[in-house]
């Protein structure tokens, strides 16, 4: 987790800063790693449109089963386009909205936050990163896990700059409370939905 270089280069290779730690070294150099990594030729359209499912999956930091199911439900959703329904999807995944609200740095540390059993929904632990919340569900810190220096950090809302709208935060309590399904405008990802549909229905 502290050695930044694999999320640095793939955050290189997908054309997008994966964590803070990367932004620095993405800037300085904003092209994919390896020898031919300035001089990227014509790409099929193929490759454009899985490279654009690879950055999804990168910022949800998820695997590709879990993003084919998602798909899958999307689809299903009557009166929505699929690509934004996707992302409205994902973006109710707990470790996702730990993320949102300021109590982690990265999507790698929400999901062990996660998993690690210090996050709560509704006063009920959960240890499922992929855990679906629903408007009004509220996010609390563990209250034996406050005293940690991640959340003491969280607690002063260094990480909350960019709170969504869709989210009720309160640091000093420890407390977030998802209270409504986001607008994509409002996701703060990086990403043309609409490739990742077309990768998927090809």
């Amino acid at each position: 987790m502290n050695n930044p270089r694999p999320k640095v280069r793939l955050s290189r290779a997908l054309g997008i800063p994966l964590t803070p730690k990367s932004v620095k070294y993405f800037e300085a150099r904003p092209y994919p790693p390896g020898v031919h990594g300035r001089a990227r030729k014509n790409e099929s359209d193929y490759k454009v449109r899985l490279r654009e499912k690879q950055r999804l999956r990168a910022q949800y930091n998820i695997r590709e089963a879990q993003l084919r199911n998602a798909f899958a439900k999307a689809t299903k959703v009557k009166g929505a386009k699929a690509g934004e329904a996707l992302i409205v999807d994902l973006e109710r995944r707990l470790d996702a909205l730990v993320l949102r609200a300021g109590f982690a740095r990265t999507i790698y540390q929400a999901r062990q936050f996660v998993v690690h059993r210090h996050v709560l929904v509704n006063g009920r632990r959960v240890d499922r990163p992929s855990y679906r919340l629903r408007p009004g569900d509220v996010i609390t810190i563990a209250e034996r896990s406050r005293s940690m220096e991640p959340f003491q950090v969280a607690a002063t809302g260094v990480h909350s700059e960019n709170v969504p709208g869709y989210l009720d935060v309160r640091h000093e309590a420890f407390a977030a409370q998802f209270t409504r399904l986001p607008e994509r405008s409002e996701i703060p990802v990086i990403c043309d939905e609409q490739l990742v549909v077309e990768h998927y229905s090809r």
